[in-house]
């Protein structure tokens, strides 16, 4: 038979399950014997079967009688008897900390006659009558439906009547009127009356705490810290103990060191002559909790003493909420406390240096994200105003400067010494170059993987994308949110790690930790809490960590970030700027000699970038791709050609020449679905002379390094192979042309030739393939495309959130690999193309690479490397390192 309800005598803190994370810790407090007023967790399980049913599950209701009656035994007094009443709290306690997100009621067993008999035995007439009417309050906002502003607006008339500053200044007369109103205002509401029963109250208090759970604040909550919504949540019913009895009396939330720095000693508040929803509520001031040495030095003392035991016990910031009765200290609730990424690597480090954790644990107590946030420049949010628009956070970092609204206004200015922000509906590869010159990135279009943020992330911009009140003008060179008008040169400020957007120039906070990165120097004791904990990372991890770097300047600052190599060069990108003019001409070739004359100029451009990348990653791989998009990105917008050369012919001019042959081009190679189309090794099957050229621009660049003296490391990759038939003809092409560089330097060139698995197919016949193929490189993002059948420029913005919100998703796919899906077919290639190949060497180069969760899955995949931008190659190597502490999953952070 299930059972659904445990005494705080029973379990501890290893049934979080189960019991919840308050209920856990409850008994856990029982057990060491700390204060803790009696009562009774009603399991997760309960609160899972009454979802699922509507009903409380069979039994339950005579388990929670059968332990209340034990709690009334224990008191001495039972629930709401007319004199000297036993009250109760109930709250929610889900498995992971939802601070506020789900419903409390407290004073439960309180009615008409209950509380004349409360005031009689506590002898304070006004504190029953405040209790009550907290009861009501609560009841009748979280049990029966009513809107919680009714009441807060007859509190606030009351005192304004009564010229009261705060509670405190309503007397008892006051508050029985005040019950009064309370209830004339339920039964206005709901067509009912204010329950009398206490059991009636226990049990509907029970079943809204379950509903709570589905609250919208609840899953709100849990789709942005990535919480099952499978979990259920626990309620906790506890004898109330009161901390507004008067001056002697009072309620407080300790921690046991600074949550916000991860400094030692008492922080707190404490708040006398109230109850603990007073001191989170902000009704009145609280005071520092060292005051409280003054105001009752024993008490005082004993909490201390008591915050040593659990944090001594729970090795970790503990986080307590207590209430003093009349001089009596009550421990009413711990948890391992929420903390900053600064606090959480500062209290790690010391807690290590303590003896109170090892240096493996010390790295399971931080995590990637943390990381994240503390490399980039953030604002100083206590001096800047209202936002004025808000868009997906992107990009973390924080940035100031002048709005421009195209990619040359953005180069010229920020060659002029100007910073500047990039606006746009959204980015192209033609924007590029602005995207270099910008402190940061605003789109109205777009999601987390449109161009605009993949490419902000891979160079470290601030990018916020998607924010959809702005109204983008370009011709106008201005945008608007509601009344607000921006124009070109007006100085805006963006938060990447919010997804923010201020008017004006917002002061900013400079990252010790990325000046770490960047320097190795050491300026404060988190920088080095942060760098005990990558040592320790790099010590341990199995997992390689490298960059995706287009530039020589990338693949430096990814070599000092710690990159073990680059994992993907994207040849594209060289395409770009004065380039393109080369490619156009490639395209628009008459014949064979014309485009080898064109490919001919691109040689010696191409080889000179790879000379640049393969010095700056000296003795490290470079995996090279060769060209991936469809030449037509290459090409003039096909509206803007047609609208030229109409404009020429409606003026009685003839269209020039240039822009006829490239709209015929643009047209003739105009695809429906072009990502699907032709591009990758396809491009390189039926565009004579392209792979020969890059693949000859990669040999001479490894001849010239190792003439040098150098030590490159070249690999040649072979994008969007669906068929083993393709890079087998690929491959030999490859060869040819390395063999022919070899004869002619005299310098044996090698240089390893794989492919990246980005369609469900090279997956599905990986050992096929694997017989081609010296090493795999996952491409995520495209086989997370390919295999959800999703457009990634599109869905983000059309649809996730209606994904997010009902469940679909727990996170989105582009973030957080897919382990059920993308993940099986990560796992089918890394088996069968081992089993064909054993030394097949495997990594992935796509935007999960520098992702938390999906680092820990690439580790139990059994991948050799992840690679992801530069400035996410300290967290990949952070996540590395727990990943190999952890074995299969992240330990817990929440």
């Amino acid at each position: 038979m299930v059972r659904y309800v445990y005494d705080f005598a029973e379990g501890g803190r290893d049934l979080a399950g189960l019991l919840g994370g308050k209920g856990a810790n409850l008994a856990e407090m029982t057990r060491l014997g700390l204060p803790v007023p009696p009562g009774f967790t009603v399991t997760t399980e309960a609160c899972r079967a009454f979802l699922a049913a509507g009903v409380e599950p069979v039994g339950l209701d005579d388990e929670i009688a059968e332990h209340l009656a034990l709690l009334e035994r224990t008191a001495g007094r039972r629930l709401g008897q007319p004199d000297d009443p036993l009250l109760l709290s109930v709250r929610s306690g889900a498995r992971f900390s939802m601070p506020g997100m789900m419903e409390t009621v407290l004073d439960v067993g309180l009615n008409d006659a209950s509380v004349v008999g409360l005031a009689r035995a506590s002898g304070d007439e006004r504190f029953a009558w405040d209790s009550y009417r907290r009861l009501v309050q609560m009841f009748g906002s979280t049990v029966m439906g009513v809107d919680g502003s009714l009441f807060e607006e007859a509190l606030s008339t009351l005192k304004r009547v009564r010229d009261a500053e705060d509670d405190l200044g309503l007397d008892a007369a006051d508050l029985t009127g005040l019950v009064t109103t309370y209830k004339d205002l339920v039964r206005r509401e709901t067509g009912e009356d204010f329950p009398q029963s206490p059991m009636e109250q226990l049990s509907r208090a029970v079943r809204a705490v379950f509903a709570s759970w589905r609250g919208e604040r609840a899953r709100l909550y849990r789709r942005r810290e990535h919480i099952p919504d499978d979990l259920g949540t626990a309620v906790t019913v506890q004898r109330m103990v009161f901390g507004n009895l008067g001056p002697d009396s009072g309620s407080g939330v300790a921690f046991t060191r600074d949550p916000a720095t991860g400094r030692p000693g008492l922080y707190g508040d404490y708040l006398a002559d109230a109850q603990g929803e007073d001191v989170v509520a902000g009704i009145r001031n609280t005071v520092p909790l060292t005051a409280l040495e003054r105001l009752d030095p024993t008490s005082y003392g004993q909490l201390l003493s008591h915050l040593r035991t659990l944090e001594t016990h729970y090795r970790d910031l503990c986080d307590v909420e207590f209430t003093i009765e009349r001089g009596r200290l009550w421990m009413l609730q711990t948890r391992v406390g929420k903390r900053t990424a600064e606090a959480a690597f500062a209290i790690a480090a010391e807690l290590n240096d303590e003896g109170l954790i090892t240096a493996d644990e010390a790295l399971r107590r931080v995590g990637g994200d943390g990381l994240a946030r503390l490399m980039f420049p953030r604002f100083d949010t206590s001096a800047v105003g209202e936002a004025l628009a808000h868009g997906l956070a992107a990009s973390p970092g924080a940035a100031v400067g002048a709005a421009v609204f195209d990619s040359a206004e953005a180069v010229r200015r920020a060659a002029a010494g100007e910073q500047v922000v990039l606006v746009r509906q959204e980015t192209t590869p033609d924007d590029l170059p602005g995207m270099i010159a910008a402190q940061a990135v605003l789109t109205s279009r777009g999601g987390k993987t449109s161009h605009a943020a993949v490419v902000a992330r891979g160079m470290g911009r601030v990018c916020v994308c998607g924010a959809e009140d702005l109204a983008v003008d370009i011709g106008a060179r201005r945008f608007t949110v509601g009344d607000t008008t921006v124009a070109e040169g007006t100085v805006i400020s963006v938060d990447g790690s919010a997804g923010s957007v201020y008017l004006g120039s917002a002061p900013l906070i400079d990252s010790a930790v990325m000046r770490y990165f960047e320097t190795g120097e050491w300026s404060d004791e988190l920088v080095g809490a942060v760098a005990r904990a990558m040592h320790r990372a790099d010590g341990i991890r199995r997992l390689d960590v490298r960059a995706n770097a287009d530039t020589p300047e990338d693949a430096a600052r990814a070599r000092r970030f710690g990159a073990q190599g680059v994992g993907l060069c994207r040849t594209e990108h060289m395409f770009l700027g004065e380039r393109r003019k080369l490619v156009e001409a490639m395209i628009l070739a008459d014949d064979a000699a014309e485009r080898e004359r064109t490919l001919s100029v691109l040689l010696p451009l191409q080889r000179a970038d790879f000379i640049g990348i393969l010095e700056a990653m000296d003795g490290l791989p470079v995996t090279i791709r060769l060209i991936d998009p469809p030449l037509h990105e290459f090409l003039p917008d096909r509206t803007g050609l047609a609208v030229r050369i109409a404009t020429a012919e409606a003026r009685g001019a003839e269209a020039d020449p240039h822009d006829t042959a490239l709209l015929d081009a643009v047209n003739r190679m105009h695809e429906e679905n072009p990502m699907l189309g032709l591009r990758g090794v396809r491009l390189g099957l039926v565009v004579p002379g392209l792979v020969a050229m890059q693949v000859r621009a990669i040999a001479e660049a490894v001849v010239e390094r190792t003439r040098a003296g150098g030590s490159p490391a070249a690999e040649i990759m072979v994008p969007l192979v669906g068929a083993v038939e393709e890079l087998r003809i690929e491959r030999q092409e490859v060869e040819r042309v390395l063999a022919d560089v070899s004869k002619e330097s005299g310098v044996p060139v090698h240089c390893p030739v794989g492919t990246m698995i980005e369609l469900p197919r090279a997956a599905l016949t990986a050992g096929r393939i694997a017989e081609e193929a010296e090493f795999f490189s996952f491409g995520t993002n495209d086989l997370t495309q390919t295999t959800w059948g999703f457009s990634r420029d599109d869905v983000e913005a059309a649809f996730f959130s209606a994904y997010l919100d009902r469940g679909i998703f727990a996170a989105s796919p582009f973030e957080t690999l897919d382990r059920a899906g993308v993940g099986r077919l990560v796992r089918i290639a890394v088996d069968e193309g081992r089993a064909a190949r054993p030394d097949l060497k495997i990594g992935v180069c796509g935007e999960h690479g520098g992702d938390p969760d999906s680092v820990h899955f690439f580790h139990t995949a059994g991948l050799d490397y992840v690679s992801c931008s530069p400035f996410r190659v300290p967290v990949a190597r952070l996540e590395a390192g727990r990943a190999a502490l952890s074995g299969t999953e992240a330990s817990d952070t929440r």
